[in-house]
Order: C-alpha cells, then sequence, then structure tokens
C-alpha cells in the first residue's frame, strides 16, 4: 500500500505521527474486526465469536475472524452491530461529559449507516430522545434499517440538511456531528480512498464541516454539549476546526480521560488549545479517528424559534389500541399516531415533543410501527416483531440455523407447530420476524427489501 507523499508531508508535525511506524502498520495491515453488542437484545453469541474486549467501550469486542454476518441471523435480528473499535469511543464521550440518565435529547446529526446512533441510543434512558438524522436521501434507507433492527421505540429517523434544525433553536442536549471528511482514518479498511485524496479536497472538507457546525449550533442549547468527530489525520479537519469552533463561537473545550494502555493521542489545537484525541493504528487496537467534546456557554439568539408545532397524524380511536395493546409488554407506556392507516407507538413521555419535531422535520421513521388494523385484527408490521417492546407472550417458533436462514432469504418454510396466524420466527431466543400460520401452508413475511440475496 503506497501512501501519497503530499499525505506524509502534512503529518510530519502533527502530535503522535511516527512515520516509520504509520507507514509499517498500513503496508502490513492487521485484519480488524469488531462488534457492538446490543445490552436490549441479550443472546447467547458463541463463545469463540471474541478474541478481546474494545477497552473504551464495555459493549464492544474484537472479532478472532470476520465471519460472514450475511449467514448469521443474529446480525439479521439485531444482536450487535459491525463497528469499527475506535468509532466506539464515542461512547466515553457522551459518558464523561453528559448525565445519560437524564431525560436527555439527543441528535446525530451525519448519522447513517447507523454506527453512532446504535451506540447512542444504548447508553441513553428510555425516557431520552434520540434524532437520528441523515442528510443523504440514498443513504437514509440502510439507517432506518438499523435502527429498526436496533429496536427501540424512542428515535425519531429524519432526512434534513443541517440548517433545517435551526428552527428547533436551542433544543437539543447533545449533538453528535461525524462528520464528512477526506477518509485517511479508512485507509487500511479502503485502499481505494487513497486515490480520492488530495490537499485540496482536504480543503474542501474543512470549509464543509465548519459550514455543518454552523449551520447546527443554533439548535444546541446552553450547556449543551457538541461531540465532533472525523476519521480523517489532517490537521485541517481536526485541531483547525476545533480552533475554528472556538473562535467563532461561545463554547469550551472539553477534556476527556484516556487509559494510557489504550493508546489515545491527546492533542492541543495551535490556536485556542482546545482538546482533541486521534487514534493512530500502529499506536490503538483500531483505525484512524478523531474526536472533540465541547460545552456551549451562551444560547443563541439570532435565530426565530419554530412555532410551528401542528400535528398532522390521524387519530387513534379506542378500539384500535384495544386491538393493539394485547401485542406489547406495556401499552400504557405509548402514545399511539397513525400514518397512512399504520398504527405507530411512540414512547409517552414524547407526546409533546412529536407535534414540533414533526412540524419542522422531514421524518422517516418515528417509534415503533405496529401495524394496521382491520375488521378488529392487528395485520404486524416487521418494525413490531424485531421491536423490543413487543410482548413476551406473542407466540413463536424457535427456528434451528438451516430453517432461519431460509426464513431470511424469503423462501417457504415448514414448522412443526400447533400455533395458528400470526408468530415469530425466532432464533437463539431473538425475533427475526413473522410468519402466518394457514391451515395448509405457512406464509413468510419477512421484508422483500431486507432479504438475504446469496445462497
Amino acid at each position: 500500500m503506497s501512501l501519497p507523499e503530499s499525505f506524509i508531508r502534512s503529518l510530519q508535525q502533527v502530535k503522535g505521527f511516527d512515520e516509520n511506524a504509520f507507514v509499517k502498520a498500513h503496508e502490513h495491515a492487521a485484519s480488524l474486526t469488531s462488534i457492538r453488542i446490543n445490552p436490549a437484545k441479550q443472546s447467547l453469541l458463541p463463545a469463540l465469536f471474541f478474541d478481546d474486549k474494545v477497552g473504551w467501550n464495555e459493549q464492544g469486542f474484537y472479532l478472532r475472524e470476520r465471519p460472514s454476518f450475511t449467514s448469521d441471523p443474529l446480525f439479521h435480528a439485531g444482536a450487535y452491530y459491525v463497528q469499527e473499535a475506535s468509532s466506539m469511543f464515542l461512547a466515553q464521550a457522551l459518558q464523561q461529559t453528559t448525565d445519560c440518565a437524564q431525560p436527555i435529547k439527543v441528535l446525530d446529526l451525519c448519522a447513517a449507516p447507523g454506527g453512532k446512533s446504535t451506540l447512542v441510543q444504548s447508553l441513553i434512558t428510555d425516557e431520552a430522545l434520540l434524532v437520528s438524522n441523515e442528510v443523504i436521501k440514498t443513504r437514509v434507507n440502510i439507517l432506518t434499517e438499523n435502527i429498526t433492527k436496533w429496536g427501540s421505540a424512542n428515535v425519531i429517523v429524519t432526512n434534513n440538511d443541517p440548517k433545517d434544525f435551526q428552527r428547533l433553536q436551542n433544543y437539543f442536549d447533545v449533538i453528535v456531528v461525524d462528520a464528512p471528511c477526506s477518509g485517511s482514518g479508512l485507509f487500511r479498511k479502503d485502499a481505494a480512498a487513497i486515490d480520492e485524496w488530495s490537499v485540496n479536497n482536504v480543503q474542501l472538507c474543512s470549509q464543509r464541516q465548519q459550514r455543518i457546525l454552523a449551520d447546527i449550533m443554533p439548535s444546541l442549547k446552553e450547556n449543551g454539549i457538541l461531540i465532533y468527530s472525523t476519521c480523517s489525520y489532517s490537521q485541517e479537519e481536526d485541531e483547525a476546526v476545533v480552533d475554528w469552533l472556538m473562535q467563532q463561537f461561545k463554547v469550551e473545550s472539553l477534556p476527556l480521560k484516556v487509559d494510557d494502555q489504550w493508546g489515545i493521542v491527546q492533542t492541543i489545537s495551535e490556536n485556542e488549545k482546545g482538546y482533541g484525541y486521534r487514534f493512530y493504528p500502529d499506536k490503538v487496537k483500531g483505525e484512524g479517528f478523531f474526536i472533540a467534546a465541547f460545552k456551549k456557554i451562551q444560547a443563541d439568539t439570532d435565530y426565530p424559534s419554530s412555532k410551528n408545532n401542528r400535528s398532522s397524524t390521524e387519530k387513534v380511536s379506542k378500539n384500535e389500541i384495544d386491538v393493539i395493546s394485547p401485542w406489547l409488554k406495556d401499552p400504557d407506556r405509548f402514545f399511539y399516531i397513525k400514518q397512512n392507516d399504520e398504527l405507530i407507538a411512540l414512547p409517552l413521555h414524547l407526546q409533546e415533543e412529536w407535534p414540533l419535531v414533526q412540524a419542522n422535520l422531514y421524518i422517516k421513521k418515528a417509534g415503533v410501527r405496529l401495524g394496521t388494523v382491520i375488521r378488529n385484527e392487528l395485520i404486524p408490521h416487521h418494525e413490531l416483531a424485531v421491536s423490543t417492546i413487543i410482548s413476551n407472550s406473542i407466540p413463536a417458533y424457535e427456528a434451528d440455523l438451516e430453517m432461519a436462514l431460509q426464513y431470511l432469504r424469503k423462501q417457504d418454510v415448514k414448522t412443526v407447530t400447533t400455533v395458528k396466524g400470526w408468530a415469530l420466527i425466532k432464533y437463539n431466543g431473538l425475533a427475526l420476524g413473522w410468519i402466518k400460520a394457514l391451515p395448509n401452508r405457512i406464509n413468510n413475511y419477512y421484508p422483500k427489501e431486507w432479504r438475504i440475496l446469496n445462497k
């Protein structure tokens, strides 16, 4: 792997950069695969799956070898997320700067494919709100899929430009900006990114990062926390952005505690002396990454707050609530809305927040879609099947590996069961989706667009 000379020159004065060790780490890249467990979906993962823990994230593990995740039903059930280990440090940044036990409102601004959003959701309380946003329309579907598999009801997925959030002035307690960048931190995993790297592209990325931050800052509360990260080594996208942010906005740079054994390098920005944290592959068990945390010390007053909080959702009848209640663990913890005849459950504590969010953002997914009530019967949605709010009393069939994969390929499945009507297909105790047992056949209701295509 040949790294651009201009890239190497640009890092010579950066703290923690060791050219020989850095180049060697890229020439002899160790194949590292890491996953993060979903604490809401505990399952008996194979013992040989794990090699070691990720030091800075208690839910993160390195794997002995990279399996075929596509052929693992637990992956499709949302038991874990495949995530690069360095980026899991977001957990430290969030937990060290924020009381995650409080009912906070969090925005993950550049969220697709969903790694950081699922991480955040695992740390916050059920009484909190996570808005998981993706700017690029073509990437929203994969974000929605991963949020759905994670199973929680307190997440709203949106597809908005950063500037749109100015309608929600001083609204969020925490904003995570994993900014689009030049991608040099991923050279070891994606050699094609080397050909796309240039000094000019670094400058363009830095300008875009500043524009994104400027657009989003009005929606962060006074004393709110901003967490900024990139997968770039370039100072123009890292420490220089820290300086720019501290010069343009009333924010305080926050130091983070790191264990010396982790190999993470703390840096100080040149002008404003802001803290940043660098991950080099020759020093940490992970890829290139940069992260910094800030506290906003003064609220914005230059932008008008939105007064638009009119809800456009249909009302749900008492009869419909009576129909869906037996399908849920605790139906009194939710309020219900209807869109295009589909019933949706949202946590009760978000009832006042929902109209404001709905009126000002383009929403792709909210809460958990339950299904459609037709003639006093619920036709259940897939989101309900893989959610963490579904009742434990729903009929279920425990499949072996072969049957689970047949189901996930949306093939015909045959079960030996006396269950009639709607039932869950489970693997290792985790739901994969719905089947409907009829007198002469079993219908497979796994979403067509999610099915496994390989044989």
